[in-house]
């Protein structure tokens, strides 16, 4: 899986212009003198503030005027240092010629493998990446920048790629021109590897970015010798997720925060479900060993179940929350804790512990409904359909159930741990009931 962004930028790259206008504006950056100092400061913030750049001028100097005598048309080049946020260079039109802004990072970098001939040269400008680092905190992900270029612009957004000293660089998709104050995005540079994109990451390569991985190997603590990395994508929320081979046969898959901690781990016979899951292994040769332990930790809990399929829900530390699959056409959900002991619900009762089945029909857990009422003294309704009505103000769930002989239904109030009917009361004496038959 690969964010959805990147088929968006894919589009967008058609459209980028580098600033080439502005590099080749003069053959030679002209030095820093008091008159062109002066003449900045005194042109540069008007052109700046007219831009809607959000630029509070400290520096400036100008660079110098190109003119079309022709056309009528001119342009008029500054450098400016912002207080705060990356400086800019300024392509000031005039009759009709194009303006522009172009981030300092963006003027900076090579042109075809050459030197800009125009780059940002103020004191304040001399490290443009130092000022990235608020804008990779928007981002929401964990970079000290320790190199940037410019990859161009849309006539929307600004395209950056930015090397952290954590490891793993990024594509910064910020507006255009480039404010720190609106909205940002930072995407993994190993989304870019493989996808059929003109944006590419340069500034390291793929081996060396994948290298972080080891870092989440020892965090895990999952005594794996790597034999292999692989890149799996990422997720709206900005999660990373990686995976790993290991010399002795085993495989992992590793989520990664924003902030770049290790967030969960997985093994690959439980990760079947996870971005397309392990191919760096047999995962399937690991799913079938786990699908026989499952089939002894059901059993051992009281719940026959020869499972034959099984998907992983999100679990807290010390749980492994599983749907499983019985070859008899039966299933449940099951809960286990760390020392494998736990409780199967069939997918009814699941329902009444937080869980809803998806693999199974819930109708695989109507009998166990039925064998309720009956516990309950209702003798005449075989459960055909149910639904979680709600939940009383004792914790205690509210579960409708409907009847295969179309009569009114009954509502039966469940405790939770364990799973236990406490009363059954009929949809003609109670309010709420929403299932066909019961209204």
């Amino acid at each position: 899986m690969r964010p959805i962004r990147i088929g968006l930028i894919a589009a967008l790259l058609v459209a980028i212009a580098a600033p080439a206008a502005v590099m080749s504006a003069a053959k030679k950056p002209p030095a820093i003198d008091a008159k062109a100092r002066a003449q900045g400061m005194a042109e540069a913030p008007a052109a700046a503030q007219q831009m809607g750049l959000n630029c509070q001028v400290s520096d400036a100097r100008f660079i110098g005027k190109s003119e079309n005598r022709k056309a009528k048309t001119s342009q008029t080049f500054y450098e400016v240092d912002c207080a705060s946020g990356p400086g800019f260079l300024l392509q000031v039109g005039a009759g009709g010629d194009k303006s522009g802004a172009f981030s300092c990072i963006e003027a900076n970098t090579p042109v075809d493998g050459k030197a800009p001939t125009t780059s940002c040269i103020l004191p304040g400008n001399a490290d443009p990446k130092a000022d990235l680092a608020p804008l990779m905190q928007k981002a929401g992900v964990r970079c000290t920048p320790t190199g940037a270029r410019g990859i161009g612009q849309s006539p929307t957004s600004t395209f950056l790629e930015v090397a952290c000293q954590e490891g793993p660089g990024y594509i910064v998709i910020g507006s255009a021109p480039l404010d720190i104050s609106k909205p940002v995005e930072a995407q993994n540079c190993l989304n870019y590897d493989d996808a059929q994109s003109n944006v590419k990451c340069t500034l390291s390569d793929k081996v060396t970015r994948l290298a972080v991985v080891d870092r989440y190997v020892a965090a895990a603590k999952n005594n794996c010798a790597i034999k292999d990395r692989r890149y799996l994508g990422a997720t709206k929320d900005g999660a990373n997720f990686y995976e790993t081979s290991c010399n002795d046969g085993k495989g992992y898959i590793y989520k990664v925060g924003g902030d770049g901690a290790l967030a969960q781990t997985w093994d690959c016979a439980k990760a079947l479900g996870i971005l397309g899951g392990c191919t760096l292994t047999d995962a399937r040769e690991a799913a079938t060993e786990q699908a026989g332990l499952y089939t002894k930790l059901a059993n051992a809990a009281g719940f026959s179940c020869n499972v034959d399929r099984y998907a992983i829900f999100p679990a807290p530390p010390g749980k492994d929350i599983v749907e499983l699959v019985c070859k008899d056409g039966t299933g449940g959900v099951a809960v286990f804790d760390s020392a494998n002991k736990g409780v199967v619900y069939n997918c009814s009762y699941a329902l009444v512990a937080g869980y809803r089945c998806g693999l199974n029909k819930q109708e695989t857990g109507y009998s166990a409904l039925t064998a309720d009422l009956r516990k309950l003294n209702v003798q005449t309704c075989t459960a055909s359909e149910s639904r979680v009505a709600g939940q009383t103000a004792q914790g205690t769930i509210l579960m409708e159930v409907a009847c295969s002989d179309g009569l009114k239904g009954y509502i039966i109030e469940y405790n939770k741990n364990p799973v236990s009917p406490v009363k059954a009361t009929s949809c003609a004496f109670m309010g709420g009931c929403k299932l066909k038959g019961n209204t």
